[in-house]
């Protein structure tokens, strides 16, 4: 898979679980972008937990809802 497709898997992931359009496609460029934590900014490292901590917990309310 190219780098384009795995940025746009996770975008459609993120978008797909209720995830702000902009704010998938940040994090989706982040996460592809295979730098480690210590080298993005805090903006970065702030977005993408929060990006994160919201698709988690759509994951976890859809599982329970279709009992996966």
């Amino acid at each position: 898979m190219s780098l384009k497709e795995k940025e746009e898997f996770f975008h459609i992931e993120l978008v797909k679980h209720g995830v702000e359009y902009h704010k998938a496609a940040e994090v989706a460029r982040i996460i592809v972008s295979g730098k480690p934590d210590e080298l993005l900014t805090d903006k970065e490292r702030q977005l993408a937990t929060e990006v994160c901590r919201e698709w988690v917990k759509q994951r976890q309310r859809l599982a329970f809802i279709y009992g996966q």
